[in-house]
């Protein structure tokens, strides 16, 4: 693999317009399509096809197609409470709420406001404190939507003190913000990180143009494939995000090797292809990796997790592509001029003074050469230190709790919210029913005792009377549970109704709507997180074992990574689901986990705890096969990838955070359950955890069985063939030389 990577640095290196060309190509082909293609108005789909109650559901659209509800043009609830108990049927205060309601038929758009106190469909609660009206629009553009929805927000700020007025449901799907100063925050404080790193402002300048131009390829790649597809926002976030991250780190590692190449000595040219040869072998290693967990979401079955997944992938893709093509062409470009001004007097194919072998100037990285020291003096100390920290950060995991949706609004503060909470608190969860089908021969005829028995279930509030299908032989009934959705009691009355199934002679049950499906759904995404877990965690030892030819260092570097994860749950839980730095984070904060968030973080902080590993491993095991001792070897591949390795995570914290400010809760979420598991995973894990554990085990951290190291295949991340490839040629020009010399 090093030399055709060589290969493909020197070729981009003398053919730089060809390579600038065939990507500008490539860009404007994909914009070609996204322009032609015609957006779907479609949302991503959220469905398990396999779940009981979504076959429940196909079940109850085919025998009750008439029962099903029809959407109306648009529709808000008015929740009023009286605020001192007082009942509303009270002249005074049935007054105040009659005043209400009449400014909100009075809005523009309204078609009807129901009356919560008509006989027939009464909205009161049992202890008479809160009506319920709902408000029905007639068809609105998007201006109107929002113009009425500002106007309804309006009648209730202005509702009498008397009265505790919220506004429940929505006419449109609110805005998410992708982009914004935050993000751009991060991206400004990546390239002061990479300009101090490298002492030179071009340097750094060229790491961030591949970096973003392999965005821009990436994101609009993502949005063409959206105009074939629908998919959701956070689709094309995530593949920003990780695109953005990995192209600064992969352009770093590669970038960082070529400067020492030419400290070393090595023509502008050679330098290149050594850089590419050496450094990319990890970066494809790496990138490969990343994607293959990032495809492995597919294994969740559904729809909208594959597709991020996908988009994630196709980001990193182009990442690599861009770092072993595009980036030569700008380090050929760059020549000398990559280093600090104060290092470019180094003529091409002269050593630099005081460089070592591995390009790294003497007197540099003292800091990490003490770090270093410490973590191999003091090894135990070490590792229980860093595994006690990343333990404790974990903790808040235990109390984590995930639903697949969180109804009434992600946000806890706002008015939707507020209402959806006040109608489950006083009326149940009559907003989201469970639908129960009674299927079988005499499901007619035992309506009214199903009807019963159901209604004596915990947690049920009121049962109504079963619908008959049109062949009679299914029963639908229409419940209410005491609870919301997402609450204990109605997931426990679910399991209750099921294991009920045959409640009666011939008739089984089964449970369906939206609260039976989002249940479901949560404990499939459980199941498919233990199964996505087990794989990476194989994948994750096959790969290493390859990469380093060791059965330790994969051991060591698996169990590091689920500590990291560990950690990003557990600081995930404190910040969204406990709120600790709600004055911090503008997402919305104290609900649930989403059930999606933990197997994007599995699968994404994998690839990055991969990344880490082998661009510090890699350089120990390249130090450790130079025949230098297991302690000698962990001191000299740190002080090497160490500083380069800590800038590299530090840009990912730093981007990461600033896709953490996002209002999106889902993207913020997932970005910030990135920062924290990157902090865990690089500076801990691998900066502490594996350089102390290799010190500690010496020699039997690089064990493998002979008939095992027959078998496996020989990647040479160390660049030896490169070398061997470069004195073959010395020796040939040696001999040609010495022809024509008499």
């Amino acid at each position: 693999m090093p030399l055709a990577l060589a290969w493909i640095g020197r070729f981009s290196a003398r053919h730089r317009l060809v390579v600038v060309l065939a990507w500008l190509v490539a860009l404007f082909a994909l914009t070609g399509v996204l322009v032609s293609g015609a957006s779907s108005d479609e949302s991503a789909s959220a469905s398990i096809p396999d779940t009981r109650a979504s076959q429940a559901m196909a079940v109850m659209n085919e025998q009750f197609p008439s029962d099903q509800p029809e959407r109306s043009p648009g529709s808000l609830q008015l929740v009023l409470q009286t605020a001192d108990g007082a009942s509303a049927t009270d002249p005074g205060v049935r007054s105040q709420i009659d005043d209400v309601l009449g400014a909100a038929a009075a809005v523009a758009d309204v078609a009807s406001v129901s009356d919560p106190f008509e006989s027939s469909n009464p909205f009161v609660s049992v202890d008479k404190t809160t009506v319920v009206s709902t408000l029905t629009f007639a068809e609105m553009d998007e201006d109107q939507q929002h113009a009425a929805y500002d106007a309804v927000v309006a009648v209730v700020e202005s509702a009498p003190g008397t009265l505790e007025a919220e506004v429940g449901g929505q006419l449109f799907e609110p805005a998410t913000s992708v982009g914004g100063i935050g993000e751009i925050a991060g991206i400004l404080v990546a390239f002061v990180v990479l300009f101090l790193t490298f002492g030179s402002l071009l340097a750094a300048g060229a790491n961030m143009l591949v970096a973003l131009s392999g965005v821009a390829v990436g994101t609009v790649g993502v949005l063409a494939y959206g105009t074939i597809s629908p998919i959701e926002p956070t689709t094309i976030t995530l593949g920003t995000m990780l695109g953005l991250a990995v192209g600064i780190d992969y352009s770093l590692f590669i970038l960082t090797r070529f400067r020492a190449e030419l400290r070393a000595g090595h023509t502008i040219e050679s330098a290149v292809a050594r850089a590419v040869g050496t450094a990319g072998t990890a970066v494809v290693f790496a990138g490969l990796t990343v994607i293959i967990a990032l495809a492995g979401l597919s294994v969740v079955g559904i729809s909208f997790i594959t597709d991020m997944g996908m988009g994630g992938a196709f980001g990193v893709l182009v990442a690599v592509l861009m770092s072993l093509t595009l980036l030569p062409v700008l380090m050929r470009s760059l020549g000398l001029r990559a280093l600090p001004r104060k290092e470019r007097h180094i003529g091409a194919g002269v050593p630099a003074v005081g460089s070592h072998a591995d390009g790294e100037k003497r007197g540099s990285g003292a800091f990490f050469a003490a770090w270093v020291g410490f973590l191999v003096r003091r090894p135990v100390i070490s590792i229980v230190a860093g595994i006690g920290v990343l333990l404790v950060v974990a903790i808040p995991m235990l109390g984590m709790k995930t639903a697949q949706n969180v109804p009434g609004g992600l946000d806890p503060s706002s008015t939707q919210r507020r209402a959806y909470d006040l109608i489950v608190e006083e009326f149940g969860g009559i907003q989201s029913p469970l639908m129960v089908i009674a299927e079988g021969e005499s499901a007619a005829t035992n309506t009214a005792a199903v009807q019963s028995q159901l209604a004596e279930l915990a947690g049920v509030q009121s049962v109504d009377p079963g619908v008959i299908s049109a062949d009679g032989t299914t029963a639908l009934f229409r419940l209410v549970p005491t609870g919301g959705p997402i609450d204990e009691s109605t997931e426990n009355l679910v399991d209750e109704i099921r294991d009920r199934a045959d409640i009666a002679p011939g008739v089984h049950l089964e449970v369906t709507g939206e609260t039976a499906i989002g249940i479901d759904m949560d404990a499939a995404l459980h199941q498919a997180l233990i199964k996505y877990v087990v794989v990476i965690v194989l994948l994750s030892f096959v790969l290493l074992t390859i990469m380093f030819r060791s059965l330790v260092v994969p051991l060591i570097a698996t169990l590091g990574y689920l500590l990291s994860v560990g950690a990003a749950f557990g600081g995930s839980v404190a910040v969204f689901q406990w709120g600790w730095l709600d004055a911090i984070i503008p997402a919305p904060q104290g609900d649930p986990m989403l059930s999606v968030l933990p197997i994007i973080l599995v699968g994404v902080l994998f690839g990055l705890a991969m990344d880490y590993q082998v661009f510090l491993v890699s350089r120990i095991q390249e130090m450790h096969s130079r025949g230098l001792s297991p302690k000698d070897a962990v001191v000299s591949g740190f002080k090497t990838s160490g500083p380069v390795l800590v800038a590299a995570a530090a840009i990912m914290v730093f981007v990461f955070a600033g896709f953490a400010t996002s209002t999106m809760a889902v993207a913020a979420s997932i970005a910030f359950g990135l920062v924290v598991g990157v902090v865990a995973d690089a500076f801990i894990v691998r900066m502490i955890l594996m350089p102390a554990m290799l010190a500690l085990l010496g020699k039997s951290a690089w064990w493998l069985p002979r008939w095992l190291d027959k078998i496996i295949p020989d990647l040479d991340v160390e660049g030896r063939a490169l070398d061997d490839h470069s004195d073959a040629k010395s020796e040939n020009n040696s001999e040609r030389e010495s022809v024509l010399i008499p």
